[in-house]
């Protein structure tokens, strides 16, 4: 089950399939969403500092211009609607990244009689990038696992991202 990938003449001939998993694995636009203190970690992952621009990963405002949803924060009763909104806004194909031990499995809240579970209750999650808060490099790698799962034709469904420290 290989790709060949001639080159003739100057060109390269590839499938069309890969060609454009190859363009949608490059242009993530994440909806500028957030709930909670995981949402400043979002931010600050956009700043300069650490430049997702430079892997084509703009944040955006509306849904309908969004291909990837960060659940970053716990989910509540009262938001659950929205966020179901939202998703189905969102053009297909459609991706969700859970940010944060609240967005995962409650976190802290997690008992409390209006905090959900974790999003995956409420939509289908397709990386997990752990912490509270996790750090910027966390969501980095999160949204690098699930560029790469994408290229590949095969978007990681329920994976964990893993950063690797320096050292």
């Amino acid at each position: 089950m290989g790709v060949t990938i001639r080159t003739e003449g100057g060109v390269v001939l590839s499938g069309l399939d890969r060609l454009v998993a190859w363009g949608r694995s490059r242009s993530l636009w994440p909806l500028t969403y957030g709930i909670a203190c995981c949402a400043i970690e979002m931010m600050t992952a956009g700043s300069p500092r650490y430049d997702l621009d430079r892997f084509g990963i703009i944040f955006r405002a509306t849904p309908r211009q969004c291909d990837v949803m960060i659940v970053a924060g716990p989910v509540t009763k009262r938001m659950e609607p929205v966020i179901k909104l939202l998703y189905e806004q969102m053009a297909e194909p459609r991706w969700v990244l859970a940010m944060g031990s609240c967005a995962i499995s409650g976190g802290a809240f997690a008992g409390s009689y209006n905090v959900l579970p974790g999003a995956d209750t409420v939509v289908p999650v397709d990386i997990y990038v752990p912490g509270c808060p996790p750090r910027p490099e966390a969501l980095m790698a999160g949204l690098l696992e699930l560029r790469d799962g994408i290229r590949r034709g095969v978007p990681p469904k329920g994976g964990v991202a893993r950063v690797r420290s320096g050292g």
